[in-house]
């Protein structure tokens, strides 16, 4: 099996310093890339002084993480992608389940392996902790990872289970079915692009393992810290985006009437909380919304999957019955 680990580098030089040295001695079973995506700083001179064994592909702009990838992987031959976020710290022998896994399993199209908190390792990290669920509204959730509430990693989700979706910080994928999905949605730029990806692979039928016998350490806000409108801006239109994509018909537009209103009722908890730049983040996110609508209609697939969501609402489990833990919801 051919493995390509890819990393999506903007600007992120001292990232590389710092992680990139691990990823080389951890990954002899791999070729390794940097997909550079028009970085004005140093990071490309630092790989060619430093790790001349690293591939380096030099998109001519900054196309965001949808677009940077589709631009870099049409470049790369090989079996699986490893799309690995810049502030990812590997682990020895974190690839070698990976290969088995896909080896032995040929359902199996994308894989997230255990993602712990760099700077807290005892804890599940929050973009993508023991693998991603939505509920019926599309809102994303994680094993060990329920809205702002981490549990610290005592083993209890060492069991390889498939999932709604791997996160895009570190994500393998077969590369005949990425390109068969024709990649990233490119007008997603950054966040949920990698939730949208694997709606669609299951729509075709594919299966989503995670395996916590593969485990990294993520940053996690290296690029766009969590706290920054423009974040939650795209969170909130991408997830609109995704559910005009993949919903299934019967429920297309009365989903989509409920998630807005849920998603008002968080503007004015913005706006109640001081923080107004929020507020107009969603309501930005509404209006491109409405721009688009007609464009992500003729995105959607010939068939969506009804049984897409795990329970019918996160919002209503977490913030009205007080359900903190992911095993306490199922």
């Amino acid at each position: 099996m051919k493995l390509a680990v890819v990393i999506l580098n903007w600007n992120g030089q001292s990232l590389l310093k710092q992680f990139l040295p691990k990823i080389v001695q951890y990954s002899p079973e791999a070729t390794i890339y940097v997909a550079d995506n028009a970085s004005t700083d140093d990071s490309v001179a630092y790989i060619q002084t430093n790790f001349p064994e690293v591939k380096i592909i030099i998109n001519n702009a900054n196309y965001g993480f949808a677009g940077g990838y589709n631009e870099a992987l049409q470049q790369i031959n090989a079996d699986v992608y490893a799309l690995v976020n810049s502030d990812i710290e590997v682990t020895p022998n974190w690839l070698q389940p990976i290969i088995d896994t896909f080896k032995n399993e040929p359902k199996t199209a994308i894989i997230q392996p255990k993602m712990l908190d760099f700077k807290n390792k005892e804890y599940f990290e929050y973009a993508g902790a023991a693998g991603g669920f939505i509920d019926k509204y599309g809102y994303p959730f994680c094993r060990g990872r329920l809205f702002d509430t981490i549990e610290k990693d005592n083993g209890q989700y060492d069991d390889s289970i498939e999932i709604f979706w791997a996160s895009g910080a570190c994500f393998f994928i077969k590369a005949p079915v990425y390109h068969d999905l024709k990649g990233f949605d490119a007008d997603f730029f950054a966040h949920q692009e990698e939730i949208d990806l694997c709606w669609r692979a299951i729509n075709l039928g594919h299966t989503i393992k995670y395996v916590p016998t593969s485990v990294v350490y993520h940053v996690g806000g290296a690029t766009l810290q969590q706290g920054n409108p423009k974040k939650t801006e795209l969170n909130f239109r991408n997830s609109l985006y995704m559910l005009t994509k993949n919903l299934p018909n019967s429920v297309l537009y009365r989903t989509l009437f409920i998630r807005m209103v849920l998603d008002g009722i968080a503007g004015v908890q913005f706006l109640t909380k001081g923080k107004p730049a929020h507020f107009f983040a969603i309501l930005k996110a509404h209006v491109t919304f409405y721009q688009y609508f007609s464009k992500n209609i003729k995105k959607r697939g010939s068939f969506q999957n009804a049984s897409y969501y795990k329970i019918k609402s996160i919002v209503y489990a977490y913030f009205i019955k007080g359900g903190t833990v992911f095993e306490k919801l199922v």
